[in-house]
């Protein structure tokens, strides 16, 4: 299949984030003129500096939920990535609601706009969140997770899961109804270069870049989880442009299984260290048995991920040891409440609350 990104006219909401940067830089390469609109509440246009005075590249600073911004957004574009989110780490999927609720609005405002302004196509950043929790229960099973079971009975993580299910949906109907095409891209834990340590592999690494002692882990360590590296993940939501239609989803993950604790452990082993590992079995752990299935994204555009966990954890940690100093990390850890734990009651609702 033959696709010319050449000037082509594209809008990535979330663009200075920490994916939607690399997305970015790969459009860009490939001759996209690009315009991003993001708020900057959890990117930065940093991540962008290399291409901040491009002709190629347009930063707008603005909130897509208030009025006119997304309509304005939408001017001469002919496709869409919406990566736009309120996201944060595990605890803050579990403990915060009120925030990722707002998704369902942003969400539906993007593809509104899109459909008026007569978009062409949207590819939508979905998750791993919109599986039903009933089924990632048992550790002991070899399972991997395929599209075709999101379905009634829906069940999915959270209101960051529910919001991200409705998006996916809501793209269907748009397609079916309006012509508009569009693809959904369930990411499956994403780290790599830029990712903030509200996420568990970077929060693994800032632990470890300090050699925290004992090393804390939320639960028992059992959870099993695939994690994708971030190129991976730019390669298949292009190629999802490229190659899909009608809204299907496809999951964008590694088939390997691996338990937090082992994970853990690599980690440490890259930075030369035995620490006691100390388990929170009070914490949030998410589902215990989370793993993609990624046949459909092979059969439908020919997309099988480059890195393994390994590989993509030495890429990351290059990263990290060039662009962070012990006090940063230190400081990032005590703001995020990672060095110490927060006071019972309440539960602020951080973004920075996360899982290693």
């Amino acid at each position: 299949m033959s696709f010319n990104w050449e000037q082509k006219r594209v809008l990535v909401t979330g663009g200075t984030s920490f994916i939607g940067s690399h997305l970015v830089e790969a459009l860009i390469a490939r001759g996209a003129l690009v315009r991003v609109v993001d708020d900057l509440s959890s990117g930065i246009t940093e991540n962008l500096l290399p291409h901040l005075k491009s002709e190629s590249l347009e930063v707008i600073s603005a909130d897509l939920r208030e009025p006119g911004i997304c309509r304005n957004a939408m001017r001469d574009i002919e496709l869409v990535f919406h990566l736009a989110a309120d996201h944060g780490g595990r605890g803050y999927v579990e403990k915060c609601q009120a925030g990722p609720a707002s998704n369902l609005f942003l969400d539906g405002i993007v593809f509104w706009e899109a459909a008026k302004a007569k978009v062409d196509k949207v590819v939508f950043a979905s998750s791993g969140c919109v599986y039903p929790n009933y089924i990632q229960a048992d550790i002991a099973k070899e399972m991997y997770l395929t599209e075709e079971q999101v379905g009634p009975p829906y069940d999915a993580d959270n209101m960051y899961g529910w919001a991200k299910l409705m998006a996916e949906l809501t793209l269907q109907s748009y397609y079916r109804e309006f012509g508009m095409k569009a693809a959904s891209c369930r990411y499956f834990t994403v780290y790599g270069p830029r990712a903030k340590e509200d996420h568990a592999i970077i929060a693994m690494i800032a632990r470890a870049f300090i050699h925290q002692d004992p090393f804390e882990v939320w639960g028992n360590g059992e959870q099993i989880r695939n994690w994708t590296y971030v190129q991976d993940i730019v390669e298949g939501t292009i190629l999802a442009a490229e190659y899909i239609d009608d809204g299907t989803a496809v999951n964008l993950g590694t088939t390997e299984r691996i338990r937090v604790i082992d994970a853990v452990n690599m980690v440490v082993e890259m930075f030369d260290y035995k620490p006691k590992i100390n388990k929170r079995l009070d914490m949030p752990t998410g589902p215990m048995n989370r793993v993609a299935d990624n046949s459909r994204a092979k059969e439908l555009m020919g997309w099988k991920p480059k890195y393994t966990l390994r590989e993509g954890l030495s890429e990351t940690v290059k990263w990290y040891r060039a662009n962070r100093t012990t006090e940063q990390v230190i400081e990032i850890l005590k703001k995020g409440g990672l060095l110490k734990r927060k006071v019972e009651g309440t539960p602020v609702c951080s973004k920075s609350q996360n899982s290693a």
